[in-house]
């Protein structure tokens, strides 16, 4: 096998790439290509295999091989040595392919009589499409040259099939990003939606696979990579004005060693030298950078391999000219498919979204919590959707399952219709009872707040019928900002919340980052558990700087009104006190300075972790208040990892050790005279709230969009029944009454 450069190597692949010109189908290409390259490359078989499924190859073209084992012989990922490579999207060079480990014989392709195999993966950005595979009947080991020549043609194999070139019958052939598939994620936002796909990092297109002229393309290419050069410099000259720390400068100065980096260069010149258009060339590292960043188990090094991916879409996007461009309008019905998003970046994107769809991404992300705020229909941990996506694609977004159907067939298309024409219809009843209060039939009153954290958020609170804002989240507006905001900045932002909250009571959760919080300017701290780590109201009391600028802004902010301040994360009654006397020695700094304090200062603590449940009497009758925060309390208090599917869905909030645990927080701070609520996403769960009001809850607070349906429950039921069953369930031995519940809610009607 000779090695494919030069004009050789061009000659081939110019070959390669005219039978897409050629009359016939998918297979009578495939077939030609296989020819192609057994005669060029001097070997004795040539096979295509493409993928079926996730987890299946076909052979779908061979020279060499039995051709009536073609779209006969299947095989599973990582079975046999042609598995393996799909598996592990890596080479296999076996100079014994017979005697190598993990070997399957195939008898149907009469490749007993071949010895050398040498396999490489099929793949586009890192997608593993098939695999291209030689075999010799003399025992050989192929040089380092012969790998790199098949994965040149293997890389321009991907190109074609992307482009449909390999059109035909069976599920290996057929039209790519046709096929209605469905995605099985994570649910984070309740709620249906029917869009279009608009992608974050849409897909290039690539019409001209092949390089006619390698010097011609090596142009385009430093003229692209001389302006992303530029792009990145202007970054770093926009942040040098602002404070950065020396991990951040750090970062950015990798970044800009990326771009810089000559030997990415050289094999960027190289993948053109042997035929590839420089779109490809750049797609070849690209794919081989992200196949590396799913074996490295180190963070750090992952995380830098993700800068330099990051780095080839803005290389592709300037040698091409494709994307989506800073300020575009939204499509209509627009549903957003993301390998992950920031909340900057989300925030970019507005509330016209109909709805998210995530690779990645996690049900306690900032970017989650924007969209539940939003009532945008959110799913997570969608594999591969980027993938299988193109712009302007059918797509279905079930939050309430966690599932997205991509270009569904009618059938799924008319259900979800009518699930969303019904919930649409649910609304309309919902508004109907917006401004009435949420009082049981037995004449119990309970308390509706609404939880925020954007100036976006605060119009919901007349239209959706809350009482006041239960928790706002402080921590949104530092985590959008790439440096810290002022004192001043803050104020007018708190200032402007009091505005719009028009008299209501708001409170405000001072700065709650750490765990997934992390702010893009502040060091992150190396610690091997980080949800149980350095956060929240810990880092307020070490960072003392920080928690009083805050501090100061938020009592400027109130112009002499009323305020609710509320420090979260506070596990042990010293927390407390520190944080309290912290507050008190502003209070006292902002009068003497002529300042305008509120006119009624109230200060609070939210309850996270189960020890503050048995904090002396003397911490609840310090607090002002207590907010049950619901979301890390139960992850506490089942050593559930929230962000853990495997372990969070297996503990039920109606669990009877749980909704007892919340009956003795409510009767001590009943006790004490101490008001306690509710905050967190099960609030806004109908069957859950009634059992937390049954348990001696009178105040929760929830999304906007779950008032609603929360309200009307309440409404419907008798609490002191609700309560009977309740008690029943508990006595029964039951580990959670959500079975008895629904049964009888179901016969209540």
């Amino acid at each position: 096998m000779a090695q494919l450069t030069g004009q050789d190597s061009r000659k081939l692949l110019t070959n390669l790439r005219d039978t897409l010109a050629e009359d016939g189908d998918g297979q009578a290409r495939l077939d030609h290509i296989t020819q192609l390259v057994s005669e060029s490359l001097g070997t004795q078989v040539c096979s295509i295999y493409l993928r079926r499924d996730r987890q299946t190859l076909e052979l779908c073209a061979t020279e060499g091989l039995e051709k009536a084992s073609v779209h006969q012989t299947r095989m599973r990922y990582g079975e046999g040595l042609v598995g393996r490579v799909a598996k592990e999207a890596t080479p296999i060079n076996a100079e014994d392919a017979p005697n190598t480990k993990g070997f399957r014989y195939m008898p149907e392709t009469g490749e007993e009589r071949y010895s050398s195999l040498l396999g490489v993966p099929i793949q586009r950005l890192g997608e593993v499409l098939g695999v291209l595979v030689v075999q010799s009947l003399e025992k050989r080991k192929f040089s380092e040259d012969e790998v790199y020549a098949l994965e040149i043609v293997a890389m321009l194999i991907a190109e074609m099939k992307e482009l449909g070139a390999f059109i035909g019958d069976g599920e290996a052939m057929t039209a790519p990003h046709k096929r209605a598939l469905m995605f099985k994620g994570g649910a984070v936002q309740e709620g249906a939606a029917q869009g279009v796909v608009l992608l974050h990092d849409p897909q290039i297109v690539i019409t001209n696979p092949v390089a006619d002229d390698p010097e011609a393309e090596k142009t385009r290419l430093n003229t692209a990579m001389d302006q992303l050069r530029i792009s990145i410099n202007d970054l770093l000259s926009a942040n040098k004005a602002a404070p950065a720390n020396d991990e951040q400068r750090d970062v950015m100065e990798a970044y800009r060693m990326f771009a810089n980096s000559k030997g990415w260069m050289r094999r960027l010149e190289a993948n053109i030298d042997s035929g590839l258009a420089a779109e490809v060339a750049v797609e070849k590292e690209q794919s081989a950078t992200r196949a590396r960043m799913a074996r490295v188990p180190d963070p750090y090094l992952r995380e830098r391999l993700h800068d330099l991916d990051d780095l080839s879409n803005r290389l592709l996007r300037q040698l091409t000219g494709q994307g989506r461009q800073a300020g575009e309008a939204l499509p209509e019905n627009a549903v957003l498919v993301a390998r992950n998003i920031g909340p900057g970046e989300l925030l970019e994107y507005g509330k016209g979204l109909a709805g998210i769809v995530l690779e990645q991404g996690s049900v306690g992300s900032h970017a989650a919590i924007i969209a539940r705020a939003w009532a945008i229909p959110m799913v997570v941990h969608a594999e591969k959707i980027t993938v299988e996506s193109l712009n302007g694609d059918i797509i279905l977004v079930d939050g309430d399952q966690g599932i997205a159907h991509l270009r569904p067939d009618d059938s799924v298309a008319a259900a979800y219709r009518e699930k969303i024409a019904m919930a649409n219809q649910a609304k309309e009843r919902f508004a109907t009872i917006k401004d009435k209060p949420a009082q049981t039939r037995d004449g119990v009153r309970i308390e509706m707040l609404m939880n925020a954290g954007l100036m976006a958020d605060l119009p919901s609170l007349g239209n959706s019928g809350a009482e006041g804002v239960g928790l706002f989240r402080t921590e949104l507006q530092f985590l959008v900002r790439n440096k810290m905001p002022t004192r001043d900045e803050l104020a007018e932002l708190y200032e402007r919340v009091f505005d719009a909250a028009d008299g209501k009571p708001v409170t405000f959760r001072t700065l709650d980052i750490g765990s997934d919080k992390v702010l893009p300017y502040l060091r992150p701290e190396d610690e091997p558990n980080p949800a149980m780590g350095w956060r929240a109201i810990r880092v307020g009391l070490e960072r003392k700087g920080v928690m009083t600028m805050q501090l100061q802004a938020l009592l400027r902010a109130s112009k002499g009104r009323p305020m609710r301040i509320m420090f979260p994360f506070v596990a042990q009654f010293e927390e407390f006190q520190q944080a309290k006397a912290m507050l008190d020695k502003v209070y006292a700094n902002e009068q003497r300075l002529g300042h305008r304090v509120p006119s009624e200062l109230k200060v609070g603590a939210m309850l996270e972790t189960p020890s503050l449940a048995f904090a002396p009497n003397q911490f609840f009758e310090m607090t002002d208040f207590i907010s049950i925060g619901g979301n890390d309390l139960k992850q506490f208090f089942f050593a559930a990892d929230r962000e853990n599917e495997r372990v969070r869905s297996r503990y039920d909030t109606l669990n009877v050790s749980f909704l007892t645990f919340l009956e003795l927080i409510c009767k001590r701070c009943f006790e004490l005279g101490t008001p306690v609520s509710f905050c967190g996403e099960d609030a806004g769960k109908p069957l859950e709230a009634l059992c937390f009001a049954a348990m001696g809850l009178r105040t929760m607070s929830m999304r906007p969009s779950s008032i609603g349906p929360v309200k009307n429950a309440l409404r419907s039921i008798d609490l002191s029944e609700a309560r009977v069953v309740i008690d029943a369930a508990r006595v029964s031995g039951d580990q959670s009454v959500r079975k008895t519940m629904q049964a009888w809610l179901d016969k209540q009607g």
